[in-house]
């Protein structure tokens, strides 16, 4: 097996805040396939867990095409957030070949994923902001996310560790609209050159940061391109800027 290698990072200036992506960098949801597999059946449409996994990522690119650019999905959705979540669930149940399913279906998996249970912190993460924190750094998140988004925070007990919490639906633009950092650095009280933003999406993390003013690092997990492997070392290359 090939260990990928991480070129050296250098910051400048030394950052006074750090923002976060939120899914994929703070935490994920190792169970998402198995979850929904459970709620379709329970609804009467059995489906194969292994499928519902190849399916979800391709699904969610076929809707994230038709989101114009910094255009908050949640927001403009008829329906809202609940809205866009029952058309992903309608769209997943059409490429399996599944009928279109019950409303009740789509609201218990709304639900779900407002818990605690189905999602995962990656094992460096609260280690990590308890030292930046120590070190005076102001911590915040900048996601793509709906309004469950607070509550998930503080149900996975990570909201004390924050003092900003930005998201799409509550900003009414995603990432990587400049909109969206720029509120976070003003709730951060922190020039925009020296905020960082850590993500791991290269159009929506780097490149929209870096296009707002902020300086950007890309998170390469299990292996994948980028600047970082986790977050361990985050204070560490921070305390050396």
């Amino acid at each position: 097996m090939t260990v990928p290698s991480y070129a050296p990072v250098r910051l400048w200036p030394r950052p006074l805040a750090v923002t976060f992506d939120v899914t994929g960098t703070l935490f994920h949801c190792p169970r998402v396939a198995e979850i929904y597999a459970e709620v379709l059946e329970r609804h009467g449409l059995p489906v194969e867990a292994a499928e519902v996994s190849r399916l979800i990522p391709e699904v969610w690119r076929e809707l994230d095409c038709r989101v114009r650019f910094g255009e908050d999905r949640f927001g403009t959705h008829p329906g809202g957030a609940r809205g866009w979540w029952a058309r992903f669930l309608e769209r997943l149940c059409e490429r399996l070949d599944q009928p279109r399913p019950a409303r009740f279906a789509a609201a218990e998996l709304f639900d779900r994923f407002a818990h605690a249970e189905a999602w995962e912190v990656y094992p460096e993460i609260r280690e990590t902001l308890s030292r930046l924190r120590a070190m005076g750094i102001r911590c915040g998140v900048v996601s793509n996310w709906d309004d469950r988004l607070p509550l998930v925070l503080e149900r996975l007990a990570l909201a004390p560790c924050f003092e900003a919490v930005v998201y799409s639906a509550a900003v009414g633009v995603e990432k990587p609209h400049p909109a969206i950092f720029r509120r976070a650095v003003e709730a951060l009280e922190a020039p925009a050159a020296a905020t960082l933003h850590v993500g791991d999406r290269l159009r929506d993390d780097v490149e929209g940061a870096r296009a707002a003013g902020l300086q950007a690092l890309h998170l390469g997990r299990r292996g994948a391109p980028g600047d970082l492997p986790d977050l361990a070392e985050l204070p560490d290359l921070i305390g050396r800027a």
